[in-house]
């Protein structure tokens, strides 16, 4: 379950994968497979999965207990294998690391 807030937070990444046409589907089964891979290593807190209505973009919300172990979990041999197959699907990936400045509600 995802953990925002303040206080305590877990590391947070974002990253926004701009789908070739066409191929945002193709790309979200590749990244559930990867997420249900990274459920399984050292500090996993959450990852949530986000497509676009457009069809072209998909948002990957991940959270881990440490920046130390998520760098370990993506350089995993398991999880970089299918790299060059998601390279196909996708025009762009952008990730960043981001923390919780202000919750409201």
């Amino acid at each position: 379950m995802p953990q925002i807030r303040t206080e305590q937070q877990p590391v947070t990444q974002i990253t926004v994968v701009e789908a070739e046409p066409g191929k945002q589907g193709q790309a979200l089964d590749l990244m559930t497979q990867r997420a249900e891979f990274m459920a399984r290593q050292p500090g996993f807190v959450s990852i949530s999965l986000h497509r676009s209505l457009d069809g072209r973009r998909i948002v990957n919300y991940v959270q881990w207990e440490s920046r130390d172990l998520l760098a370990a979990a993506h350089r995993s041999p398991e999880f970089r294998k299918e790299w060059g197959e998601f390279d196909e699907l996708a025009d762009d990936i952008d990730p960043h690391l981001y923390e919780v400045a202000r919750v409201v509600g």
